[in-house]
């Protein structure tokens, strides 16, 4: 039965994307704009991510309303007139041009945090290039799924255009979201380990986004009041459950407290060692998973669960001081909770280290961030470090996935390269949903000399070779 469900969606999707194949870019432009204002406009932004906190419990109500239209309408902004029929490159001086084509029916594996908003931001660039697309929903968040699948379903036919160019499965469980993804042409896979595992395993091209633990480097010469703020709105905004919260800080020692007292002013509860141990406790279970029932909850909810009492009702983060890095320990780790730790270094060195450290052991690929107003440390920690994404003066959780204040594209798979198991190194977007045509014409290149291409070498070392091989073809080589 899942297995029929999953191809009879396959077989309306891939009807309704041979009717897109060949739109024009204007028709293709009116049916992304159709689709982005009805999930855009405030009362159906307001609806969805109503829908999502109150399905999921994860996360801030008014947070994923912000980030809901923020992500759509960033998303719009950076589609908003690309090319992506016909030529988008045309190199005359190597006789070049390169056509863009859909890839055909995608397969989303949707996560439960921010569920409304992440579909939408995969479905834009998708329709923008003439996709179909099928999402597969966490089942947490499978009624938040469906009715966003329902609003640009409806958008669609507004316009007249095949609403079968989204859907979401009827079944949200294993065996549904493998059969899917073995049938599509394409796999984007948001969500935990298992399954982007299971993306890469099924043996159709995938793309994912990497398991996330950003850390930050706040040096001497930071502006402490403006770190501090943008730390602590990051690392509580919607209750730290991106990928791309704030995890750990590590500061220079010789600033710890006045940068304590900042994070303080900026809404943060700093624990003490005893509240630490409480807080360790409540969030990881004694296998050391993430306890589930208590992640994307707020600061006081979690504080209240802790037994620790705190002094503003308006605080939004809780800081876990600890002395040194203990990569053994599960506060080093992705937290998905408004929970970040504090630990001084003494050496910028030992602080770019500690990065590197820290996520190789948990969001390789992922990203870091630095507060400092020395490029040179900027460079060095950018060098030395395996990460995809170095955020400098801005928060790592509002700016890693897109931002109006930085060029990074909105997107809503945040991948980490090869480090973090990822096929790319970059924020997901339209270009990772095409196929290129390239047309060959003739033309005369200028070609390097021998001189230019060996002269260096033949310098150094002669123009000899050595012993020419000339063994004959021996089978037992094979």
């Amino acid at each position: 039965m899942v297995t029929h469900s999953v191809a009879a969606a396959l077989a309306r999707a891939r009807a309704a994307q041979a009717q897109a194949e060949h739109w024009s870019q204007d028709r293709v432009d009116a049916v992304v704009a159709a689709v982005g204002w009805r999930c855009y406009a405030p009362e159906q932004a307001r609806a969805l991510s109503t829908l999502a906190y109150d399905e999921t419990r994860l996360g801030d109500r008014e947070h994923l309303y912000t980030l809901h239209r923020r992500r759509v309408l960033g998303t719009l902004q950076d589609l908003h007139g690309v090319t992506t029929v016909g030529v988008v490159e045309d190199r005359p001086d190597l006789g070049v041009q390169k056509l863009a084509k859909p890839i055909g029916v995608i397969a989303v594996a949707s996560p439960s945090t921010a569920p409304c908003s992440g579909v939408i931001g995969n479905a834009l660039p998708m329709l923008k290039t003439r996709n179909a697309v099928v999402f597969s929903p966490n089942p947490s968040a499978r009624i938040s799924v469906l009715r966003t699948v329902e609003v640009m379903r409806a958008a669609l036919a507004q316009v007249g255009a095949p609403v079968d160019l989204v859907q979401c499965l009827e079944h949200s469980n294993r065996e549904a979201a493998e059969a899917l993804m073995r049938a599509a042409d394409l796999v984007v896979a948001v969500g935990g380990g298992g399954t982007v595992a299971r993306a890469y395993m099924s043996g159709t091209p995938a793309i994912s986004a990497g398991v996330g633990n950003a850390t930050v480097v706040v040096d001497d010469s930071a502006d402490l009041k403006e770190a501090a703020t943008k730390i602590v709105h990051g690392g509580g905004f919607n209750n730290g459950t991106s990928c791309s919260s704030e995890s750990n800080v590590l500061v220079d020692a010789t600033v710890e407290v006045p940068f304590a007292a900042e994070l303080a002013r900026a809404g943060a509860h700093l624990c003490d060692d005893q509240e630490t141990a409480r807080l360790r406790t409540l969030l990881w279970n004694g296998d050391g998973r993430l306890n589930r029932d208590v992640i994307g909850r707020s600061a006081a909810t979690l504080a209240a669960e802790a037994k620790i009492q705190l002094s503003s009702d308006s605080t939004s983060v809780l800081i876990a001081r600890v002395p040194d890095v203990d990569l053994a320990d599960v506060l080093f780790t992705e937290k998905l909770a408004p929970v970040v730790t504090l630990t001084p270094y003494r050496h910028f060195d030992d602080a770019v280290a500690a990065v590197a450290a820290i996520t190789d052991a948990c969001g390789r690929g992922h990203s870091c961030g630095i507060h400092s107003h020395r490029p040179d440390r900027v460079a060095r920690l950018a060098e030395r470090v395996r990460l995809c994404r170095v955020m400098v003066n801005q928060s790592t959780a509002v700016g890693n996935s897109g931002s109006f204040e930085n060029g990074l594209p909105f997107t809503s798979t945040v991948a980490s390269g090869s480090w973090g198991g990822c096929a790319q190194s970059e924020n997901v977007t339209w270009r990772n949903f095409v196929n290129y045509t390239s047309v060959s014409r003739p033309v005369q290149r200028q070609l390097r000399t021998e001189e230019e291409l060996f002269g260096g070498h033949w310098s150094a070392h002669g123009r000899s070779v050595g012993p020419v091989c000339d063994a004959l073809y021996d089978d037992t080589l094979v």
